[in-house]
């Protein structure tokens, strides 16, 4: 049942992390205007089962007065409110107020924010912190997301014989595909026969973004709310006859690569490393499933 949409409000961020997975950076393009933000609230209303909306990025915080009349549109419409954000303004606990207690009024229920080293490196002080304190005080609910470094464990007996594995850390897709990869150690691509993140049967949320494209996973498109409302899309959503999530569903990442005639590498990391660069080399074939270019880095 779908209970959250997430607003991709725009693809442009003020940084270039090599996790991320949109391949998002100061160059990125796709911003919504407010008339597409409230379209797209209208609809999530119809569909009757959404209770929350996030707003994310990219960076949200790059376009404030949009991101501000954003949640004041939403909470007005009786959902619950969050923002994802790297929190780049928050240089004091003064100035961070001065970004989020406006939005505490406008309705603003939860905020997290991005607090590793991919953001902020080894920073003992970072404006994520000082945003995570502002919000605690303001009574926000609100608390730090942190990626780790990819971990190796050795000796893994419950997955793949043994074998060392990457645990913990990003989940590879996006640029983390093209910054992390390497060295790491790999599993038989016939093991990887599940999608173990994403409830593609039947999501209980969808990232959408202001080219349209409804994705069920970042790069996973089930179709376009420009062309038709995103309250049919949701009810029409087949997910067996979808191109890629059918495969998926069936057989995983390994499934998905014989149903688009590819024949994959001996290894991968894990089911998302797979799963990308098999619809990265498939996009052509189904552009309209596997979209935004933007996620794949071919914008």
């Amino acid at each position: 049942m779908l209970n959250g949409i997430h607003f991709l409000l725009t693809y442009t961020c003020n940084f270039e992390c090599d996790h991320c997975f949109l391949y998002c950076s100061p160059w990125s393009k796709g911003t919504f205007t407010i008339s597409q933000v409230t379209r797209v609230l209208d609809e999530a209303r119809k569909i009757g089962t959404v209770e929350w909306i996030f707003f994310e990025g990219g960076e949200p915080f790059l376009f404030y007065p949009l991101l501000l009349e954003s949640v004041r549109r939403a909470a007005e419409r009786g959902f619950k409110v969050g923002i994802v954000t790297n929190a780049y303004g928050a240089i004091s606990e003064e100035d961070a107020e001065l970004w989020l207690k406006p939005l505490a009024e406008a309705g603003l229920s939860y905020l997290a924010v991005s607090n590793d080293q991919y953001h902020y490196g080894e920073a003992s002080e970072t404006p994520a912190m000082i945003a995570h304190r502002t919000a605690q005080r303001l009574g926000l609910d609100t608390e730090p997301i942190c990626i780790e470094a990819p971990e190796v464990i050795q000796n893994s007996n419950d997955v793949d014989k043994g074998q060392p594995v990457v645990g913990g850390g990003p989940m590879f897709r996006g640029r983390a595909v093209e910054k992390l990869a390497d060295g790491l150690p790999l599993r038989p691509w016939q093991d990887l026969h599940e999608c173990p993140y994403e409830e593609l049967e039947s999501p209980s949320r969808v990232h959408v973004d202001a080219f349209g494209h409804v994705q069920v996973c970042q790069g996973i498109s089930i179709g376009n709310m420009w062309d038709v409302p995103l309250s049919k899309i949701i009810t029409d959503y087949q997910p067996e006859a979808h191109p890629v999530c059918g495969p998926l569903i069936r057989g995983g990442p390994a499934e998905l690569s014989r149903a688009c005639g590819r024949t994959p590498a001996p290894g991968y990391i894990d089911e998302c490393h797979l799963c990308f660069l098999t619809r990265k080399a498939a996009i052509e074939q189904y552009p309209q499933a596997l979209a935004p270019r933007q996620v794949y880095g071919l914008e």
